[in-house]
């Protein structure tokens, strides 16, 4: 599984649309409006670097109201949230 993180400059009165339009494309997995240099940061999880390259550059960047774009692909992943989730799997609430 590759993780990438996005930065993304939108048209700042068009913020809401384009974190809604950006969430529904798949392999986007989280978009938060955030504050500082950049208007929203979106989680994308996907299997291949190609799947990747056509989730930010075929959809993501191509939303009206999208601007641009910065992508980090991430190399290891510290949570303990992704930890908790491994072992409860299979365990009944």
């Amino acid at each position: 599984m590759i993780t990438a993180i996005v930065l993304i400059d939108t048209d700042a009165a068009r913020i809401p649309e384009v974190a809604q339009t950006i969430s529904d494309v798949p392999g986007v997995s989280e978009v938060y409006s955030v504050t500082g240099d950049v208007d929203l940061i979106a989680v994308v999880r996907v299997r291949a670097h190609e799947d990747l390259a056509d989730v930010i550059a075929n959809h993501v960047s191509k939303i009206d109201g999208v601007l641009r774009t910065q992508t980090y692909i991430a190399f290891t992943t510290y949570s303990k949230h992704d930890l908790e989730a491994a072992f409860a799997i299979g365990l009944e609430d």
